[in-house]
């Protein structure tokens, strides 16, 4: 049994690093093949293309609708800065008054908060869209924000209640016997001791609003389409562009993202939402 046991360690061990190799050379190649075909003039049955060219991103920057994709990272950015706007402005305190206080039915209201995680967006996305368009949103910015703030704001209250949760209501109370009014104490005290899982939560935000496809696609026009779903309609329209124009917005769509996770994770350490713990106060 003895002599069994570091075997079946190794083997287990084997198993997994073999496991994430695999995964990560597949997720390389699939990277690599939508890079190389966003260069290729004609890329048919060899293992390189025949020639190499740049043209495909200009067509895509000048072809796709909104003027291109440089109108398309526009509308995105738009619409990212405002859901994350709104989700900062309205998840932050909704998170402090379930974090610090207790009122009758409590429980039902942070499961109606947290309900657009547990189903589908498709499931409440379709009544949503019908309600926006009755009410002149539809086809708009404005309903694209609208859409994507419903699963936004849970992300925002979900992580800041852990946050708010660790800071001593002691703070707060001494602050009032020197005089500080609610907003004050919000602004001065909490703010600045918060800003770490504000930081984290729309981080997240930012990311799935960037990658929302099916509440844009439900409820966004023609000239207020994200870049994911301009990147479908481009991809849906068979005949109409070459693979690998698409292939060159799908390069510039994965770059965006991939600088906004840059510029954001230069500011903020994931592992302060996992590392912080909270600190019982004193009897």
């Amino acid at each position: 049994m003895q002599a069994s046991r570091p075997l079946t360690e190794r083997l287990w061990v084997t198993a997994v690093w073999a496991l994430t190799i695999f995964f990560v050379i597949n997720l390389i190649a699939i990277i690599a093949t939508v890079v190389v075909s966003s260069f290729a003039t004609r890329w048919l049955g060899t293992w390189l293309p025949a020639g190499w060219t740049t043209r495909w991103y200009s067509s895509a920057w000048d072809e796709f609708q909104l003027g291109g994709i440089g109108g398309v990272l526009a509308v995105t950015f738009e619409a990212v800065f405002g859901v994350v706007l709104l989700s900062a402005v309205l998840g932050i305190p909704a998170a402090y008054a379930l974090a610090r206080r207790d009122f009758p039915g409590k429980k039902l209201v942070t499961l109606l908060f947290l309900l657009p995680l547990l189903v589908p967006p498709v499931t409440y996305g379709i009544p949503l869209t019908t309600v926006l368009y009755k009410v002149g949103l539809g086809s708009t910015l404005a309903g694209v924000i609208i859409a994507n703030l419903v699963p936004a704001l849970p992300f925002v209250i979900l992580v800041m209640i852990p946050f708010i949760e660790q800071i001593d209501p002691r703070l707060e109370a001494a602050a009032r016997v020197f005089g500080a009014r609610t907003a004050s104490i919000f602004r001065h005290v909490l703010i600045p001791l918060l800003l770490p899982g504000a930081l984290a939560a729309l981080l997240l935000v930012m990311v799935r609003t960037i990658a929302m496809f099916e509440l844009t696609f439900l409820i966004a026009g023609s000239d207020s389409q994200t870049l994911v779903v301009s990147l479908y309609a481009a991809v849906t329209a068979s005949g109409v562009r070459a693979p690998q124009s698409i292939d060159a917005m799908a390069v510039i769509y994965m770059l965006s993202t991939l600088i906004w996770l840059v510029i954001a994770l230069r500011f903020i350490n994931p592992t302060q939402m996992v590392t912080r713990v909270k600190k019982q106060p004193a009897h």
